[in-house]
């Protein structure tokens, strides 16, 4: 089988909101049950992988990160649609929950992704549009500027200590993160900030049942986000003369996570070299491993003393 072909299965997120989308009433939440059930039940089958197979081009990696990419617009424009021609009813709030399910698990990882390319690029530019489609602009200046220089430090907002659950790391990271965003690239920041309160001001104006539905796609986005963070560096630690190496942060090697995600479970080795694309990442022995993908971690991380037994067990 051919090396990319196993990452379009992260293509289905949203590809089966849109369908939802179109199709209406109880469709509008075929992505959280796909999402939330269906994928945590396949990642726990499927396994891990204990090899990274090598790559011969890149050609068909980037397309599939350009579309999930160019997908992220497009279904939002399809929720304002559906808001303006639907009563803002139980079956619209599944709707809008599922398209920031795509928002979070295809959109802000692929910007993840594509904020680590040369500025200012057409790939630099499609990560600013799928962040701005979350409300969240200011992550890349503070991912890339702050985050990447201190994971794993008691000063990385980003780094949940050991018996932190996701729910105050939530509240706490979103705010220390602006700020550490605004101390690295101010000017940046403020004009992204400006931006945003712009589109928010355009919603408010044009119908205020698009900018409620905005606001909670890009809520439940943000915090898929954020309990991604959570999870790849929760209790890891090093000094701030420490150098940085495979063992501060997690990595998993399930299948699933790794096809739909785009690799983003082999964290170490993004961290170890931000600039390295996604289907080059590559395996540490030395670094924790997770006791499931991140589908299954989900879940685990909602129940707060599992999770942290789990984890404790996992570092042992």
């Amino acid at each position: 089988m051919r090396r990319w072909l196993p990452h379009t299965l992260g293509l289905l997120t949203p590809l089966v909101t849109i369908a939802g989308l179109f199709l209406g009433k109880w469709w509008m939440g075929s992505t959280i049950f796909l999402a939330l059930f269906i994928y945590p039940l396949i990642d726990f089958i499927a396994g891990k992988s204990e090899k990274v197979e090598p790559a011969k081009s890149r050609t068909q990696f980037d397309f599939i990160i350009h579309a999930h990419g160019i997908l992220v617009p497009v279904v939002i424009g399809l929720l304002f649609w559906k808001v303006l021609t639907s009563p803002f009813d139980n079956f619209l709030l599944l709707g809008i929950v599922s398209v920031g399910l795509s928002s979070g698990a295809s959109g802000i990882i692929t910007a993840h992704e594509l904020g680590h390319r040369k500025p200012k690029s057409f790939s630099w530019w499609l990560a600013r549009l799928d962040l701005l489609c979350v409300n969240y602009l200011h992550f890349t200046v503070e991912h890339n500027h702050t985050h990447h220089k201190h994971w794993a430090r008691p000063v990385d907002p980003t780094t949940a200590p050991m018996g932190r659950n996701v729910y105050f790391h939530f509240i706490r990271t979103i705010p220390l993160q602006i700020i550490g965003a605004y101390r690295a690239r101010p000017k940046d920041v403020m004009i992204s900030f400006f931006v945003e309160f712009l589109v928010l001001c355009c919603l408010l104006i044009f119908s205020k049942y698009l900018l409620l539905a905005f606001i909670i796609q890009s809520l439940v986005a943000i915090f898929l986000l954020e309990f991604v963070n959570y999870l790849q560096h929760y209790g890891l630690s090093r000094g701030m003369d420490e150098r940085a190496n495979a063992t501060h942060a997690w990595e998993s090697r399930h299948r699933w996570s790794r096809w739909t995600l785009m690799e983003l479970p082999l964290h170490p080795s993004h961290h170890l070299q931000s600039s390295r694309p996604y289907h080059k990442l590559e395996m540490h022995d030395e670094a924790p491993q997770l006791p499931n993908g991140y589908y299954v971690m989900f879940w685990t991380a909602l129940i707060p003393p599992l999770f942290h037994y789990r984890m404790k067990n996992a570092l042992r």
